[in-house]
């Protein structure tokens, strides 16, 4: 069976962004190729696209290492985002299907549910889908592909705070379907950079420390392997 470098790619990736692997952090395709249970063909171009989405920097005499974004780089993605989000929304309100507004609906019911039982983590998840499936509506795979970067980049850089109001922040994705379900593209931006600059304001820059260890030898997740439903036989 030939794993897809695609499946090896989201692996390694999440397990930079939940921290497994630090920043600075050596990247050895060996180690990894035994971490994930594939041949060391995948890894490597893994690395190469992980590299190109910024998550990996190839260093002389070292190889491939996890990035140290510095804090100027991790503003800049805020930035970015502020201006691509309310871009999508308003494609999205041009271009959305009805198996999409069914989908952002549904989101909204589960997420007013849950914020008025205050489960916190439900939250946290149904937001990203929210706005993952916000960012499909949109019909464009640019702008997919970049929001879709942007997301995993922000959440390796930033903790978010939770808002002390969450009904608001779930009327506030409701409005903004309502928008898009009407075709109204200019209110559709105008309240996703409303949504935008308050849910900025609740991003606090990760603090790690970075020791340039060898990747494995002190990950802080056991060995596992990849999702393996896309591979060949």
């Amino acid at each position: 069976m030939r794993i897809p470098a695609h499946s090896v790619c989201t692996a390694i990736r999440d397990d930079i962004v939940s921290g497994v692997f630090e920043r600075g952090s050596r990247l050895t395709e060996e180690v990894l190729a035994r971490r994930y249970g594939v041949s060391r063909v995948p890894v490597r171009e893994a690395l190469r696209t992980l590299e190109s989405e910024g998550f990996v920097v190839t260093r002389r005499h070292a190889g491939a290492c996890v990035a140290e974004p510095t804090e100027q780089e991790a503003a800049d993605l805020l930035e970015i985002r502020m201006l691509l989000e309310p871009l999508g929304a308003a494609r999205a309100a041009q271009r959305r299907t009805d198996a999409h507004l069914k989908v952002l609906r549904g989101l909204v019911r589960l997420g007013q549910e849950r914020a008025r039982r205050g489960e916190g983590e439900d939250l946290r998840s149904l937001g990203g889908w929210f706005h993952e499936t916000l960012a499909q509506a949109s019909g464009s795979p640019a702008l997919i592909a970049l929001l879709t970067q942007l997301r995993h980049k922000i959440a390796w850089m930033y903790a978010v705070e939770q808002p002390a109001r969450p009904a608001e922040s779930w009327a506030e994705h409701g409005a903004l379907v309502d928008a898009v379900a009407r075709g109204d593209a200019e209110r559709a931006r105008a309240l996703a950079v409303q949504h935008a600059e308050r849910v900025t304001a609740a991003h606090r820059l990760r603090r790690t420390a970075t020791s340039g260890r060898a990747a494995g030898t002190r990950v802080r997740t056991s060995q596992h392997r990849v999702n393996t439903a896309g591979a060949r036989h």
